[in-house]
């Protein structure tokens, strides 16, 4: 689904909010990609690379941000840049679900990504079924 190009995507009281699912996307454009993520206590969102620049904005809970090799703690209305090519993760440190959006430029993620767990998204990555849209552009 190719996004309405010039028209508003107005998500009304989003702040702070609580979803289930380890990994949603809510919004998907040519140049970017908005998702909302749970992590559970005690978990983390993985040790990974993307080729995209990663913006995070933490609402909820505490984490250790561990990017580039840099540790930082993380608190709700912290922001986090992810250069792109940047090893990276970020573990649940609190005693409540970690609650963060993230902005992918472009687009990392298929445009109706649900995970309902890490274990989920990290299966269906790597069998290849959560690939962004070919119109988002690298």
């Amino acid at each position: 689904m190719h996004p309405s190009i010039h028209k508003m995507a107005y998500f009304p009281n989003q702040m702070p909010v609580f979803v289930a699912d380890f990994r949603r996307v809510l919004w998907t454009g040519e140049h970017s990609q908005l998702v909302i993520m749970t992590v559970p206590r005690s978990g983390e969102i993985g040790e990974e690379i993307h080729e995209v620049d990663q913006h995070l904005v933490f609402v909820s809970g505490s984490a250790r941000a561990i990017v580039g090799g840099e540790e930082k703690a993380i608190n709700p209305g912290d922001l986090v840049i992810v250069p792109a090519g940047t090893k990276h993760n970020f573990l649940n440190t609190g005693s409540t679900p970690l609650i963060l959006y993230t902005v992918y430029a472009p687009a990392e993620h298929s445009f109706n990504t649900v995970h309902k767990t890490k274990e989920e998204g990290d299966r269906l990555e790597g069998e290849g079924k959560d690939e962004p849209p070919s119109w988002a552009k690298k």
